[in-house]
């Protein structure tokens, strides 16, 4: 009888080989970030706009979904840009107004290199955010750099539902604002901490009315209070919240909805 070619191989074998071939997978997919190109060449904005830190007051800088694109597509060479070495988008804010002369939104008092997800949907339905990123530096403030969120629909409200913070001591944080009126954000940390330059992962998800995020497989269901499931869209990058410097390297974004 002809025996199955797998059983020429012995367990310890199997094991080996199975090992071998993640360890290839992995380096494939650093190797799959371009570092001569645009954000865009390694990047799908096609459901995307970029908010920058500079422009005038009250009116910063944005770029379109189309003007992102491809290996051509915009950067600028201080604030969103592909790192020379990984491959990865690096997205800077200088720091605040106040200390840099950075420009904000109407809506805030931060700066921010932060991209914003076209359209809103209704949190009823599938909404997952996932990023891999490291913070190479993060803001001064309590909390840190805002490198994710879920924003409500501007017809609805200016507030978040939720923002994801990290800061300087490697805390990651979830705040939760408890009205669409905001002002009341409820902060929720997590066990799990990460050193300053080391790639992480984390998910946003706001599907059946229910809001979880997910840190290195760490998952938080979150309360949302009386926010009644607005419609609402995605963020994510580099929401600086201090007065100095901050620093994100992206290495993948992906929604599903």
């Amino acid at each position: 009888m002809a025996s199955s070619g797998w059983s020429l191989f012995k367990p310890a074998d199997l094991i080996r080989l199975t090992a071998c071939l993640l360890l290839t997978s992995y380096f494939w997919s650093v190797a799959a970030l371009d570092n001569s190109v645009a954000p865009g060449g390694n990047f799908d904005f096609s459901n995307w706009e970029l908010q920058l830190c500079t422009g005038s007051k009250g009116s910063p800088d944005t770029e379109s979904s189309s003007s992102l694109k491809g290996d051509g597509g915009y950067e600028d060479d201080k604030y969103f840009y592909t790192s020379s070495t990984d491959g990865a988008l690096v997205m800077k804010v200088p720091g605040s107004p106040s200390s840099s002369g950075c420009v904000t939104t109407t809506n805030s008092l931060h700066c921010r290199t932060e991209l914003r997800e076209l359209g809103s949907w209704d949190p009823q339905d599938t909404n997952k955010l996932t990023v891999s990123l490291a913070v190479i530096q993060a803001d001064d403030s309590e909390h840190g750099t805002v490198i994710g969120q879920i924003h409500i629909d501007d017809s609805v409200s200016t507030k978040p539902v939720i923002e994801l913070y990290y800061n300087s001591k490697g805390v990651v944080a979830a705040g939760v604002e408890q009205t669409r009126s905001g002002g009341d954000e409820k902060f929720t940390t997590f066990e799990t901490t990460v050193q300053l330059g080391t790639e992480f992962t984390y998910e946003i998800d706001y599907s059946g009315g229910t809001l979880k995020v997910t840190v290195n497989g760490e998952e938080m269901t979150l309360d949302t209070y009386d926010l009644d499931s607005p419609k609402s869209y995605f963020k994510a990058g580099n929401y600086n919240q201090g007065s100095s410097p901050s620093e994100v390297h992206v290495y993948s974004i992906s929604i599903e909805h």
